[in-house]
């Protein structure tokens, strides 16, 4: 059997698969133009097809920077410090803020969304990951955390209109910061830290070794003096 990957929004599929077990398919298809807020007139038809080629990167593009979401420091210190664009300022993003782990959390569900996102899309899905009602978080504090992820840029405002969409930066930002933090970072501790477990695990006995290996050598160099 041939595996095949199928993504659905309102009236349109992704289906992306192996041709003839040769090369790596990927197909839209737009059922109902309305979802993109676009008529049926045959003159529409390239905006329609300029849709489903945007579509079709920015899935790829999300499974390359699946594979390889290197970020540099330079990056990494750019999001852990106040940045200012004119006369614009936005505080940092701190990596390891449970408000920010959501934000990146929540843009990741929109990548795929050719129309963007809204300050209430944003909203609701951030106060879900952080156990939340939608009301707990007002519109202007959604507001400023938008501000805040467009003077990062993390996202862009879409023309003429007030939604939003991830950049290919923020992309990589929102990948490698949520995987580090949930796959790494987090089990890691719980892992090595005495107080969190008690489990004789690989990784815990190799730190526990190397607690050992450094306090001999300082007593030994106490000794020296």
């Amino acid at each position: 059997m041939v595996p095949s990957l199928h993504i659905d929004y309102k009236g349109t599929r992704i289906k992306q698969y192996h041709k003839e077990g040769r090369a790596l398919r990927t197909e839209t298809t737009i059922n109902y133009t309305r979802d993109f807020y676009i008529g049926k007139p045959v003159h529409k038809l390239a905006r329609l097809r300029q849709i489903g080629f945007q579509a079709n990167r920015r899935l790829l593009a999300v499974e390359k920077i699946s594979r390889d979401c290197l970020l540099a420091e330079e990056a990494f210190q750019q999001m852990h410090c106040l940045r200012q664009v004119a006369t614009q300022r936005a505080s940092a993003l701190r990596f390891a803020d449970p408000q920010v782990q959501s934000l990146y959390h929540a843009l990741l569900a929109f990548p795929q969304l050719p129309g963007g996102f809204s300050n209430r899309h944003l909203r609701d899905r951030s106060a879900a990951l952080l156990g939340q009602s939608p009301r707990a978080l007002t519109t202007g504090q959604m507001t400023y955390h938008l501000r805040r992820l467009r003077l990062h840029q993390i996202i862009e405002r879409i023309s003429g209109t007030k939604r939003y969409r991830l950049t290919d930066f923020g992309l990589c930002v929102a990948l490698f910061f949520t995987r580090i933090h949930n796959r790494l970072l987090r089990p890691g501790l719980g892992r090595i830290l005495p107080d969190f477990s008690h489990l004789s695990r690989p990784l815990r006995r190799a730190f526990d070794k190397l607690d050992r290996v450094i306090t001999r050598w300082v007593r030994q160099a106490q000794f020296a003096r």
